[in-house]
């Protein structure tokens, strides 16, 4: 799955590939996010995430480089009833706005580590002064599982990759290990992830 038109062959058909619910670590962050609130969400697919943020009353961007993708986030935000502004983008050069967003999901986002390391700089710059940024994403350990994830080892998260990659921000929660996993037909079973919660420092 290295290119949009290989996800647009992914996308393609009926249902959701990893449901239509949202990312649990993120739904766990209810309690910290309050209407009104501006979200990014990256590599949001078929819109699970972006749309369950907006369903908080949270004002969403959601970007994904799949137009197939973003045709079916953009229908499920009018199914479900809420506003999404859901753009095709590549993460690499999109004009990523200074201190545009209050809260920023990573989630499931895997990429070469030239344009990760691009990516997560442009994300800490687009996060507003106490913004929030979720990361979940497949380790190395998940190598020979069938509950998802790239088989390219440099796309996979580590620990230190995550704070190294956001050096700059808190680190509120930073966690590698298995959980199981119930997201869509591709996301099923015990997994191998690191998952972290990270804060904007306040001048």
């Amino acid at each position: 799955m290295s290119d949009a038109a290989a996800w647009d062959r992914r996308y393609e058909g009926e249902g959701f590939t990893f449901g239509a619910e949202p990312n649990l670590h993120l739904q766990a962050l209810a309690s910290r996010i309050r209407p009104g609130m501006r979200a990014l969400a990256l590599g949001d697919g078929e819109g699970r995430n972006g749309v369950w943020l907006a369903r908080q009353g949270l004002a969403v961007t959601s970007l994904d480089w799949s137009p197939v993708g973003v045709a079916k986030a953009r229908a499920l935000a009018v199914l479900q009833g809420v506003a999404l502004d859901a753009r095709v983008a590549d993460l690499t050069n999109w004009d990523w706005p200074e201190a545009g967003f209050d809260l920023i999901a990573w989630i499931y986002v895997h990429l070469p580590p030239v344009d990760r390391d691009l990516v997560a700089a442009a994300a800490v710059r687009a996060l507003a002064p106490g913004g929030l940024l979720a990361l979940e994403c497949f380790s190395p350990a998940q190598e020979g599982r069938r509950s998802g994830g790239p088989k390219e080892v440099a796309l996979l998260w580590t620990r230190a990759i995550a704070e190294a990659a956001f050096a700059e921000l808190e680190v509120l929660e930073l966690f590698e290990g298995a959980v199981l996993l119930d997201e869509g037909p591709k996301h099923q079973g015990l997994a191998e992830i690191v998952r972290g919660l990270f804060r904007k420092r306040v001048p």
